[in-house]
């Protein structure tokens, strides 16, 4: 009880942890204390005295330090001679607060009046007019005529772009700073600040390109006011014309919550579309948090080359066809190829599409051969025994835990938990890293051990070696430094990525990393099984743990079920295809083509494809299906913390698109499947029977909510932000093997390490450089090619170099380059970065080796010189 404090607020005893201040202990009780500056996610500032109130304190004797009691007995206290801003004092033992006094109320008043003296009085065509808490607090406290003379209202720009995505009214700005600090404290991007004094203070970025940051949207969401709008949202919408659909966002695998905020649209023949896309909160998941890809890459679902109808190819042309006609031909040409006939499934479609998918091949056709399209990252068998553990929050890391990373630039592959990383760190956790180059975690970490390209196997055993010896009471080394933090560690969370990796190296270094959590501390506890431990894969898409977990794989079926005969991976489907052993091939939500995993459609006899776009691979197919959006249907997505949630349809259907698990359940009716299902619900039931993890399940369930802290999305949308509460389910984390106390998980027999550098890792020959493929959250891609907003964000393919490998070369910043890798020749922009290059390291931004290829020797054969050469600076991103 030592760490709780009671009070009174407006005659309501409460008690709350010591530190709470003062305006978030009367949330708790649901007491209204206004504020503007004040977010509960960030550090007070007292800045705008909204929150003014009068608090007292016992009266304390100063010879005995006990309570001083009045004549009815009760404490004496102390409220001194003015206000205090509530959001900067914490609470203490008898404090008493009065929050609705008339001096608390006239002060309010004041300060309404003040900020209102040059704020435009513009709300019928303000974008936050409706969800504005300056409008709501100045219906109640503002003054109801203005004393200030119109003419001496300060005149400043009404539309300044801080940068592609932001616009900044600087008129409409009251100086809260939430902006600022939110890039500064939570997101470590501190590129914005204030410029000028006084009436004058304005906003201003300091970043090249302006307002430079991945999270970005956020500050929308934050701002009491309309001052920050998004250039894609801007006068497009009011409030209350929108219906907000609950979603999830399908871009990696932290599976952000998210509203869907719709409108019909004139512009739209009447059509109801996505105006705007904004966090909803989920504290296990994403917070109240979301990155700008996740909020600006919906435009695709309304985009007007979606596929509408059935294609089926005639006379070498694909036409537009009927359902019955094109399902039909389908059934019938895969029946005819069934020895010989191959699936192959992205990760980005929902459970109920993959484990459909899976049932027509393994039931419908008896044949193993389906696979992930691009299966980069393996270990998903490792997660499902010692994963991030139930009941797991990453909010609950701080001082005496411990994270690792391994082989992953998180801030690009997963930005929001790159954020709850950082912010574990922030509350006194320590971070391990192991990369062959520097990534944006580097500042924070206690211990960085590099390798070399290809050397994360090796070198992560090197740690769990050095960990046993360390358990001796032995540390000679950073190594073992290292070991130590992490052996010793309250909890150990371990994610891995797969930079530079193979899919088998990736196998490797998961099993590795399940030993280093199951290896016993002084205490003869290990890190797996209890809450806030385990392993996190850092998986290339939003669903390809549910791809997992449905047997999107030749080796195993849904829930982690061996098989007997296993089929072709997705290496020896596309040989397959060039070799002309593969007669047959259904692909669904994939471009092996347009990804280069395939050069064409090779001696296939018949291949089908179900897809939203007409991409490469579509283009030529003998069928394509279209598929509907997560926009238009209901399903799940599994995160990589194996977090399983519910999405919601939010737009009508796009021509006569089916979803994805309607179109092979009609499949698998012709195939003798049985009647097909006609909701995703009955899906879903038949996961949770078929796959064990997922036992107990249901939609139901999925929707089910609890109460969070801090509460946001209320009626004062000044405290929190404009970020919806969740009322439509906060998922369901399925509970891995080492979960189970009935069970044991044994350690995984290793091979030991072939030492530095990696066995089967090309060493450069002569003047080459190593090529690396490396992640970039904004590369060009099917889906984000349709956001115009992003446009100008958009990474084109590139070659990221050391200054000192450029002079080499005589390549200079922006110049186009000609590299020889991996028997390829491909065009590249060249760029210099001092920071986060490497010597002898080439990074690959946008531009994937084949398949099968990790790292590679890379020659540059050609320099096409730029007209002006630019200074070498810091890539953005």
């Amino acid at each position: 009880m030592t760490d709780l404090v009671t009070l009174t607020i407006d005659g309501i005893e409460l008690t709350v942890p010591k530190g709470t201040y003062v305006v978030d202990a009367a949330k708790r009780v649901n007491i209204d204390i206004p504020v503007f500056c004040h977010h509960p996610k960030m550090e007070p500032v007292g800045m705008c005295r909204m929150c003014l109130v009068e608090i007292g304190t016992p009266v304390r004797d100063r010879s005995t330090g006990e309570v001083v009691l009045n004549e009815e007995g009760a404490p004496q206290i102390n409220f001194g001679k003015g206000l205090q801003t509530g959001c900067t004092v914490p609470v203490s033992e008898g404090m008493v607060v009065r929050t609705n006094t008339d001096v608390v109320t006239d002060a309010r008043d004041d300060i309404l009046e003040f900020l209102l003296t040059s704020h435009p009085l513009d709300c019928p065509i303000c974008d936050k007019g409706g969800e504005c808490p300056l409008q709501n607090l100045t219906m109640r406290h503002g003054p109801g005529a203005s004393r200030m003379d119109f003419t001496n209202k300060a005149q400043l720009a009404k539309h300044y772009p801080l940068g592609q995505l932001i616009v900044l009214d600087r008129e409409r700005c009251i100086q809260c700073a939430r902006c600022i600090r939110f890039q500064d404290e939570i997101v470590d991007d501190p590129v914005l600040a204030f410029h000028n004094r006084g009436r004058y203070l304005q906003i201003v970025t300091n970043s090249e390109p302006g307002f430079d940051s991945i999270f970005s949207g956020n500050t929308t969401d934050i701002c009491p006011v309309g001052a920050l709008t998004t250039t894609d949202f801007r006068f497009a919408a009011r409030p209350w014309e929108m219906t907000p659909v609950a979603s999830i966002c399908t871009h990696c695998p932290v599976g952000c919550n998210t509203t869907l905020s719709t409108r019909p649209e004139a512009a739209a023949g009447g059509r109801t579309v996505i105006k705007r896309v904004m966090p909803r909160q989920n504290e296990m998941v994403n917070e109240i948090w979301m990155c700008d890809k996740g909020r600006f890459v919906h435009h695709y679902a309304d985009a007007p080359d979606r596929l509408t109808q059935p294609l089926v190819r005639k006379n070498g042309e694909l036409v537009e066809s009927s359902w019955d006609e094109a399902l039909e031909l389908v059934a019938r040409r895969l029946q005819e190829h069934k020895d010989s006939v191959a699936g192959l499934s992205g990760d980005r479609l929902s459970n109920e599409d993959m484990f459909l998918f899976q049932r027509l091949f393994r039931e419908g056709l008896d044949s193993p051969n389906i696979d992930q399209a691009q299966a980069r990252l393996g270990g998903g068998d490792v997660v499902a025994q010692v994963g991030l553990s139930h009941g797991s929050n990453l909010a609950g890391l701080g001082k005496g835990d411990a994270i690792l990373v391994v082989a992953s630039d998180m801030h690009q592959e997963a930005p929001v938990w790159w954020l709850r990383v950082k912010q574990a760190i922030d509350r006194g956790a320590q971070l391990v890293l192991l990369n062959a180059r520097p990534t944006r975690l580097d500042k924070f970490a206690t211990h960085i051990l590099p390798y070399a390209p290809g050397g994360a196997v090796e070198q992560t055993h090197r740690l769990l070696n050095a960990a046993r010896v360390a358990l001796d009471g032995e540390e000679a080394d950073p190594l073992q430094a290292a070991s130590v933090t992490l052996v010793q560690a309250r909890h150990l969370v371990a994610f891995y990525g797969g930079e530079g990796l193979t899919l088998d190296q990736t196998e490797a270094l998961a099993r590795v990393l399940a030993n280093l959590l199951l290896l016993k501390n002084d205490e003869g506890v290990n890190h797996a099984g209890r809450a806030n431990n385990g392993l996190v894969a850092i998986w290339p898409h939003n669903n390809t743990q549910g791809a997992w977990d449905m047997g999107i794989r030749p080796d195993a079926g849904p829930g982690y079920q061996p098989l007997d005969e296993p089929g072709m991976d997705a290496a020896q489907i596309y040989d397959a295809v060039s070799s002309g052993n593969l007669r047959a091939l259904y692909v669904m939500g994939a471009d092996p083509i347009g990804d280069e995993l395939m050069a064409d459609r090779g001696q296939l006899d018949f291949l089908v494809v179900q897809e939203l776009f007409l991409t490469a691979t579509a283009r030529e197919a003998d069928v394509v299906l279209p598929a509907r959006s997560w926009a238009e249907r209901e399903g799940t997505f599994t995160t990589g913390e194996r977090r399983v949630q519910r999405f919601y349809p939010a737009i009508p259907v796009v021509g006569e698109s089916l979803s994805d698990w309607q179109i092979l359940a009609r499949l698998g009716e012709q195939l003798g499947l049985g009647k097909p299902p006609y909701a995703a619900g009955l899906v879903f039931r038949d996961i949770a029977q078929a796959v064990p993890q997922y036992e107990g399940m249901s939609f139901r369930e999925l929707a089910r909510v609890e109460e969070q802290w801090p509460r946001v999305g209320d009626d004062d949308l000044y405290y929190g932000g404009t970020s919806y509460d969740n009322k439509s389910g906060i998922g369901l984390q399925w509970p891995s093997a080492a979960d189970n106390t009935d069970a044991s998980v044994e350690m995984y027999e290793l091979t030991p390490p072939a030492g530095a550098p990696a066995a089967g890792t090309p060493e450069p020959p002569g003047e080459s450089l190593m090529a690396i493929p490396i992640t970039v959250l904004y590369r060009s891609g099917t889906l984000i090619d349709h956001s115009k907003v992003l446009s100008t964000r958009i990474i084109p393919p590139s070659l990221l170099l050391h200054p000192a490998d450029a002079a080499r070369y005589d390549v200079q910043h922006g110049d186009m380059v000609t590299v020889e890798v991996a028997g390829r020749s491909v065009r590249l922009a060249a760029y210099l970065d001092a920071d986060n290059g490497v010597r002898e390291l080439a990074l690959l931004r946008g531009a994937l080796l084949p398949p099968g290829v990790a790292i590679a020797p890379l020659q540059i054969v050609d320099v096409e010189k730029q007209a002006a050469p630019v200074e070498v600076q810091t890539v953005p991103g």
